[in-house]
Parts: structure tokens; C-alpha cells; sequence
């Protein structure tokens, strides 16, 4: 009886051999069939398309990095300009008080005004902050006409009078000059 058993046992093993067989020929055929439907993959051309999507990605990382970079740089560069905004009004109050120091003749208050007017032109021009000239010429990008008036001797748009002085930070222009132009 054991040798029945194991009889039966090797002709089982022998048929799921076989099966196997079989089954491995038909994946080997249906693999062969559809190798035949499906071109071959190009690997190398797959490799070259993640390469160049990795070095544009990684072009684009630099960019954003130098750009923020530079976006950080201005801004401590200009971290001044809303202060010097605010000295503005101080520094027009100042020179109220001199010309009205002048006018009445009150030489130790005006003496005192324009050396405080002195030394505060002084820090603020350590820190970057100037005067904009007001020659003759009218320049529409550092002064606002505000008013045309009759000037003998003087040409067509030429500065006649100031009357608020205009400030620039470094290259950036705080305020224009408030002025008046000739008009012949």
C-alpha cells in the first residue's frame, strides 16, 4: 500500500510538472506575442528626458534662490526709506522755523536752526539721503511744478522759485522738489 501511495504521489508530482510545462511554454508564447505588439522601451532616451527634467527643475531652484537673494539685498539696501519718509516733515518744519527766524530778525534762534538743519543733512546724508538739486533746469522726474509764473530774464521752464525741498535715497526719490517755472 505505500508503494501505491507513493506511486500515486509521483504520477501527481509528474502531472503538476508537466502543468507547468505547459503553462510556462504559453507565458513564454503570450510574453513573445505581446513583446511583438508593444515596441521595445528606449531606455536611454527615457534616462535623457528625467535628466533634462531634472536640470530644468534644478535651474529653476537656482533662479527662485538668487532671486530672493536679491529681493532680500534691496531691502535691508532700502530698509531706511520709510524712516527718512517720516524726518521729512520734521526737516520742512525746520526750515519754517529758520526762514520765520530770519524774517524776524532773531539771529541766535536762526543760527541755532541752521546749524541743527546742518548736522541733521549730515546723518541723513551718511545714511544715503540728499537733497535734489534745484538749479535752473526743470527735470518732470525730480521736481513737480506746481505753479507757472510771469519771469522776465528767465527761459520757458526754468525753475523761478522752491518751495518744498525734495529728498532721494540713494537712487530712489523720496519726494520731488516743489516748484514753480517760468511761463513767458
Amino acid at each position: 500500500m505505500k508503494e501505491e501511495k507513493m506511486t500515486d504521489t509521483a504520477l501527481e508530482v509528474e502531472k503538476l510538472r508537466e502543468q507547468e510545462a505547459v503553462g510556462e511554454t504559453e507565458a513564454n508564447e503570450a510574453g513573445e506575442a505581446q513583446a511583438q505588439k508593444e515596441p521595445p522601451i528606449d531606455y536611454q532616451a527615457k534616462f535623457k528626458e528625467a535628466q533634462d527634467l531634472y536640470l530644468r527643475t534644478h535651474a529653476d531652484f537656482e533662479n527662485a534662490k538668487k532671486r530672493l537673494e536679491k529681493d532680500k539685498a534691496m531691502a535691508l539696501e532700502y530698509a531706511y526709506e520709510k524712516i527718512a519718509n517720516d524726518l521729512l516733515p520734521v526737516i520742512d518744519t525746520l526750515h519754517a522755523a529758520l526762514s520765520s527766524a530770519k524774517q524776524e530778525g532773531s539771529e541766535g534762534v536762526a543760527q541755532g536752526l541752521e546749524l541743527t538743519l546742518q548736522k541733521m543733512h549730515e546723518v541723513l546724508a551718511k545714511h544715503g539721503i540728499e537733497c535734489v538739486e534745484c538749479g535752473l533746469e526743470f527735470d518732470p522726474n525730480l521736481h513737480n511744478a506746481i505753479m507757472q509764473v510771469q519771469a522776465e530774464g528767465q527761459e520757458e521752464g526754468q525753475i523761478v522759485e522752491v518751495f518744498q525741498k525734495g529728498y532721494k535715497y540713494k537712487e530712489r526719490l523720496l519726494r520731488p522738489a516743489m516748484v514753480s517755472i517760468a511761463k513767458n
